[in-house]
């Protein structure tokens, strides 16, 4: 997922670059975005992962 952030990123870069600006601030909205689910996902399992017990491992 935040690999696809940071690919949204690179587009708007480039993008913006060729004076394209509707989609470079398209592209960069796609990428904040995503780039928060990513940070929400990563905040909820290492909260997950701290509050496991450490008898309990897979």
């Amino acid at each position: 997922m935040l690999t696809w952030a940071a690919i949204s990123l690179v587009i708007a870069i480039v993008a913006a670059l060729l004076g394209f600006g509707g989609i470079a601030s398209a592209a960069a909205g796609i990428a904040k975005i995503i780039f928060f689910v990513f940070l929400v996902i990563f905040v909820i399992t290492l909260v997950a992962g701290l509050m496991r017990r450490p008898g309990t491992r897979l």
